[in-house]
């Protein structure tokens, strides 16, 4: 069975590396154009490009599919069915008719709960004590088709966005290929559509959002953190100095100061208030890193700067 593949990050290179152990033929892989990261703007090749190239699949990279000129090279190439997970671009009406059995979408969440770009940073932020894997038959709206299969799993009490996609993306590749065994084997596969109610919807991390929030809730601050851990942080100001915030706890003690002030800090970590009113909440940020700098605890920051109680975090909103 001829399987295409599309995909960009890590979490799809690990369904890919599934999928060719497995011993299916991949005659095509689709992943988003290069582009410049980090401090420096080095252009990287993405993970599943990286591992196609050594495995000598064929690679497109379309900055868009919406030309017919994109679309025709792309679907020349004759597959059974496509694999998408996590690719970053729309599939046209067109190339979803193009492969013989469809397209299978790899979702990092228990549809119809989350769809759209970010679900696993979503249902962190969101405080959920599960998530999942759903294999979903992929039609023209946004994570709207019917459901193949899907598997649950826990979110951990200290889970970051790094931890949860690494896990999922395990999830994800044992059940995409348990799928196209199913597949190969059957020639069929039976999906059931998903229900029209807990529906919600998983939108883009928006460059707002990286700011602290000093008004939001402790709890709600420390999810936020983990939730947008590995990239891109939770950026915050302390005297001057421009900071990623990535671990927080939170405390049960009230406090009357104004939102983002320093209550105190020492070795286990700076403590702040935060909340939209009085009594406020405290939140103990145990880890940080400063601009241009590496990922340190709290209490190793202070070592060499101080935070005395009444200095405040910016921005405050």
């Amino acid at each position: 069975m001829r399987v295409g593949f599309a995909g960009t990050p890590e979490f799809a290179a690990r369904a890919l590396a599934a999928i060719l152990e497995a011993g299916y033929t991949i005659p095509l892989c689709l992943t988003q154009p290069d582009r410049p990261k980090g401090r420096g703007l080095k252009v990287d090749a993405s993970p599943v490009k990286a591992l196609a190239l050594d495995r000598g699949i064929a690679l497109f990279q379309p900055a868009t599919l919406k030309s017919d000129d994109a679309r025709q090279s792309v679907v020349a190439t004759p597959v059974d069915v496509l694999v998408v997970a996590a690719y970053g671009l729309l599939l046209p009406a067109d190339m979803l008719a193009w492969p013989r059995y469809g397209c299978l979408n790899i979702h990092a969440s228990l549809l119809p709960r989350w769809r759209g770009a970010a679900p696993i940073q979503r249902a962190i932020e969101a405080g959920d004590s599960t998530t999942g894997i759903s294999i979903m038959r992929m039609d023209a709206g946004l994570d709207t088709g019917p459901i193949v299969t899907s598997v649950e799993t826990p979110i951990a009490s200290g889970e970051t966005a790094g931890t949860l996609s690494a896990r999922l993306a395990a999830l994800g590749a044992r059940a995409i290929v348990d799928v196209l065994d199913r597949l190969s084997r059957d020639h069929t596969l039976p999906s059931t559509p998903q229900p029209a109610h807990s529906v919600t919807y998983a939108p883009k991390i928006e460059r707002a959002e990286r700011i602290a929030d000093w008004l939001q809730p402790p709890a709600a601050l420390e999810r936020k953190l983990r939730s947008l851990d590995p990239v891109p942080g939770v950026a915050a100001s302390l005297d001057g100095v421009e900071l990623k915030l990535w671990a927080a706890e939170v405390l049960s003690e009230a406090s009357e100061s104004a939102p983002g002030t320093v209550v105190r800090a020492g070795y286990a970590g700076i403590d702040v208030a935060c909340g939209p009113t009085a009594p406020r909440g405290t939140l103990r940020i145990t880890e940080l890193q400063p601009a241009g700098g590496r990922r340190m605890a709290a209490g190793a920051y202070l070592a060499g700067r101080a935070a005395a109680p009444g200095t405040r975090f910016l921005p405050q909103r």
